[in-house]
């Protein structure tokens, strides 16, 4: 990397440092002082992934990830990144989150692995119907915790940002969902925790 992309990098993830709130600490006690310590001894890396644990609370401005989006972008830490990326859209859209288990491969269309990266944007059944009184279907980006990819028949926990929330404000926990990639089931979730945008906190 050379001196002008370290010096945007460090600009980058110096300005995402002020946009955490000092009084918020993560469960290990790491606070927004010692990313400011790891910054000054050039530990961007782990001043990135420091910074993406303080800010998975539902308070963080968009501004804050979009901040950390770009430094893990000049970083070359790809999925940093897009985890970052998707935050933002967590925040704005809302986000669902569920445990999600995929046909088998023999069962369903798909023979291939899903992308973990929120890349993927199937179809979901929530329970709607049409106004003619067909099934309705609503889009929702996918992004598996903890997981690069999602095996056909595995089972995990997901996270879904829907591309309409208004279609999703029935949902509560609990609520079994359905998967669509075409109009065979793709894979069934059960709801664990609804959040709706920010917005419709007053935030």
């Amino acid at each position: 990397m050379v001196d002008n992309e370290r010096m945007d990098v460090l600009d980058l993830l110096e300005s995402a440092s002020l946009l955490v709130p000092a009084e918020i600490a993560t469960e290990n006690d790491i606070t927004a002082q010692d990313i400011w310590d790891y910054l000054a001894h050039d530990e961007w890396e782990i001043a990135l992934g420091l910074l993406e644990e303080l800010g998975d609370g539902r308070s963080i401005p968009p501004a804050l990830w979009e901040k950390l989006a770009e430094a893990a972008e000049q970083l070359r830490m790809e999925r940093s990144a897009a985890w970052c990326n998707w935050r933002c859209a967590e925040i704005r859209n809302g986000v669902i989150r569920a445990e999600l288990t995929l046909r088998p491969a023999g069962e369903g269309q798909r023979t291939t692995p899903i992308s973990g990266t929120g890349v993927l944007r199937p179809m979901w059944d929530i329970g709607d119907l049409s106004p003619t009184g067909e099934r309705a279907v609503s889009i929702a980006a996918l992004w598996v915790e903890n997981m690069p990819v999602l095996e056909p028949g595995g089972q995990a926990s997901v996270r879904l940002v829907p591309l309409t929330p208004s279609h999703w404000t029935h949902v509560r926990p609990g609520r079994r969902i359905t998967m669509h990639e075409d109009r065979s089931v793709a894979g069934t979730a059960v709801v664990s925790e609804v959040h709706r945008p920010a917005a419709a906190h007053g935030e």
